[in-house]
């Protein structure tokens, strides 16, 4: 499903991995999910995405992490 929704394109967005016919970056719908915001609030704010565009960027980022070395961070001090 991912590929289906998720672009790069050098020339848009400086090459962020955003949703296929948009400017809205992967990485935005992250934070704003990450701030609390549920799927139907991030549709409610950009009418240009559906829900299989919203779960193909948490797929891409899921697997994007599964690619990359991940350090931790300073876990219980």
């Amino acid at each position: 499903m991912v590929k289906k929704w998720v672009i790069s394109d050098p020339s848009v967005m400086m090459g962020k991995p955003l949703i296929r016919g948009t400017r809205i970056t992967v990485e935005h719908i992250l934070e704003k999910m990450s701030a609390g915001e549920t799927i139907e609030q991030v549709l409610s704010a950009h009418p240009s995405l559906t829900k299989q565009a919203v779960l193909a960027a948490l797929e891409f980022a899921a697997e994007a992490l599964k690619a990359d070395v991940v350090y931790p961070i300073g876990a219980g001090k």
